[in-house]
């Protein structure tokens, strides 16, 4: 089990990396778009290639991101039943959704996209737009994020067999929306007294 949690940890480093850093994917799509904007409103001229930037930007922060949001355990989830279960019965429900859902998924992706992105590439397949860009860069960040998703699940798979196991302590213990309303509610409130404390002369 230490071979494979030591795997697991080069996963979520890696993961960890590539989803802090394409962040500022965001921040740049914002600036291309208030760009353009502006280059439209003042010059009363405009690019398809700007526009299509924008879409590559934000569909890479997206993609590459997916997997680190899976590892901060960040994705929506509808816990109304979830949250009745004892702890042991949710790694159940979670490794039975990695297993059987999440895998086949990423994985039949991963596979469908590799000839899909080669086939662009080996074409140069460029937009139908005029002055638009080529589309393989588009596609090969499909591929690229659903492989980082799948090695992530391949991550999250390990870290359950281990939590369940006893081996590791859980990283991301689960807190229903009562639990999470009451720790802010705990913590807004001792902010107000730190604030009060230090008003009064």
């Amino acid at each position: 089990m230490a071979g494979l949690l030591a795997l697991s940890r080069t996963i979520d480093r890696i993961n960890e990396f590539i989803g802090r850093w394409v962040s500022w994917l965001i921040l740049l799509a914002i600036l291309v778009s208030a760009g353009n904007a502006v280059i439209r409103k003042v010059f009363d001229t405009s690019s398809n290639a700007w526009l299509e930037l924008q879409w590559y930007l934000f569909g890479a922060a997206f993609m590459l991101a997916a997997a680190y949001t899976l590892k901060q355990n960040d994705h929506i989830r509808i816990d109304i039943v979830y949250g009745m279960f004892p702890r042991r019965v949710q790694h159940w429900i979670d490794l039975f959704g990695h297993l059987f859902f999440l895998m086949p998924f990423v994985v039949l992706m991963v596979v469908y996209f590799v000839p899909y992105v080669s086939l662009s590439f080996r074409s140069g397949e460029m937009s139908t737009n005029a002055g638009g860009l080529i589309v393989w860069p588009a596609k090969a960040i499909l591929l690229v994020g659903f492989f980082l998703l799948a090695l992530q699940g391949v991550s999250e798979i390990i870290k359950k067999i281990a939590i369940m196991r006893g081996d590791m302590d859980d990283p991301n213990p689960f807190l229903s929306a009562h639990e999470q309303a009451e720790l802010e509610a705990k913590a807004l409130a001792e902010e107000a007294k730190a604030i009060a404390g230090e008003a009064r002369p």
